[in-house]
């Protein structure tokens, strides 16, 4: 396989194990990372020890700059784009919608909403076959939360990602035609470092509520977003996949 893509986010949680699968699974992956290079290094480490090729590329998907810059990077390496995950992303300030303030609201919109935006532009760009592209997938990682609400703990992240999906659905019917599917995925309770800025033992509190009985390590979503890449989801596209145990 020669097929490139770039997961946004990837140094580590969801991101890092969609990055370490699409290497095993033959991509030549760009592992992008906003601040966590040494973890971000770490992910190529585990790709390259596996057989595979992979680059990290630092870039904050809240700055249309970087964005532009880590895109243009993929450019001159690789020459080509043909998938993206769309995966970086905030869970922001824990609490009630009445003790948020603008600025913190400001910038979780800048990564979780603008960011994925951004990149999804520039993936158009490129793989857009009326632009002279391949074609091409995009991957958005959104969140059960979109439905569930998310009240008392992160209202306002559950909206972005609510917004997520609608820019899914709304890209895909614009880019269809065009060579390029766009699904978003929506996981639920995954044992991640997001959790780190949640209350102590939020995950041991809210697992035996998911009906499947337990929560998820990453690389449970990691298999459906390959799923999702590969040619067996090739009709496929402006849906939402709901990777939660249930809820």
């Amino acid at each position: 396989m020669d097929k490139v893509v770039l997961v946004t986010g990837a140094g580590r949680g969801i991101g890092a194990a969609i990055a370490r699968a699409a290497g095993k699974a033959g991509y030549r992956v760009v592992v992008n990372y906003g601040r966590s290079r040494e973890a971000a290094e770490g992910v190529v480490r585990d790709i390259v020890s596996g057989g595979g090729e992979a680059i990290a590329v630092q870039g904050d998907v809240a700055s249309e700059s970087d964005v532009v810059r880590l895109f243009q990077t993929v450019d001159e390496r690789y020459g080509r784009l043909d998938a993206l995950v769309n995966n970086a992303g905030i869970i922001g300030a824990f609490g009630r919608v009445d003790a948020v303030t603008a600025q913190s609201i400001q910038e979780l919109l800048a990564i979780n909403v603008t960011g994925a935006f951004i990149c999804a532009r520039e993936a158009v760009r490129r793989m857009s076959t009326e632009r002279g592209g391949r074609g091409g997938v995009i991957v958005n990682i959104s969140s059960a939360a979109t439905t569930l609400g998310a009240p008392n703990e992160f209202v306002p992240y559950a909206a972005s990602k609510g917004a997520i999906n609608t820019m899914t659905i709304g890209l895909a019917k614009e880019v269809g035609r065009e060579g390029i599917r766009v699904i978003a995925v929506e996981p639920g309770l995954i044992a991640t470092e997001i959790h780190e800025s949640a209350p102590a033992g939020r995950l041991e509190r809210l697992g035996p509520t998911v009906p499947i009985g337990r929560v998820a390590p990453p690389e449970e979503v990691a298999g459906p977003v390959l799923f999702l890449m590969s040619d067996a989801a090739s009709y496929i596209t402006g849906t939402v996949l709901r990777v939660a145990g249930g809820r």
